[in-house]
């Protein structure tokens, strides 16, 4: 293992230390930290895998992993917070921009192209429900989706939308979320199996949906 000493800060678990792309950035490591548990955590489960297993297969010390993450909930804790991230700069773009059908078209496309990169740690979340429910920012994750949900519905709708409205813009964001994650395979297709969408036509499929739901058209 590649001897890295406590004392050194998170420079020195850099890229050469963890197989990121020469002049790679903290970032980097810690999306490279990041890809390793969650290889980890499906080959083993969650449960059964260790830091000193992710170090190892990183090739650094434990104590040079602490520099980015504490424990096993740091990281799943900060798959969480990313993909928050990714979603408030939406909200923050999707304000600056003309109320209107193009911007909820944009934000749409823009959402389902974040779930989309997102889908291994959707389906590691999925996986181990029972395991993550009991962390306290377990029980709490859709409390912390539901301000970032009404923000994107209220972008799409409008503030004084009627409830109708908003229920069908829920139900975009939703729909769009489950669609990716159901018609996207994380294993090779099998005969036996019905043949699914590339992942191109796939978003093509699931945005042409959201807009249906978000024209708001009125009851038959």
């Amino acid at each position: 293992m590649d001897a890295v000493l406590p004392d050194q800060g998170p420079e020195e678990l850099g890229p050469a230390r963890v197989d990121c792309a020469p002049g790679g950035r903290r970032g980097d490591t810690r999306v490279r930290i990041q890809q390793v548990a969650l290889e980890l955590f499906a080959e083993h489960g969650y449960e059964r895998t260790s830091l000193r297993e992710v170090a190892e297969r990183l090739g650094v010390t434990k104590a040079a992993l602490y520099y980015h993450f504490k424990s096993k909930e740091d990281i799943v804790r900060s798959f969480t917070e990313d993909h928050f991230s990714r979603v408030d700069d939406l909200i923050a773009w999707g304000r600056d921009q003309p109320p209107g059908a193009h911007t909820a078209h944009e934000v749409l496309d823009r959402y389902i192209a974040i779930i989309m990169e997102g889908l291994e740690v959707f389906r590691f979340l999925e996986r181990n429900q029972a395991s993550l429910r009991e962390s306290e920012h377990g029980k709490h994750r859709f409390e912390q989706f539901r301000p970032r949900l009404n923000a994107l519905i209220e972008i799409i709708t409008g503030p004084d939308a009627p409830p109708r409205s908003r229920v069908r813009a829920a139900a975009a964001f939703f729909a769009a979320s489950a669609s990716c994650m159901v018609f996207t395979r994380d294993a090779p297709d099998e005969a036996d199996q019905p043949p699914l969408p590339d992942r191109d036509e796939l978003r093509k499929i699931v945005l042409e949906l959201a807009d249906d739901l978000t024209g708001d058209a009125p009851p038959a």
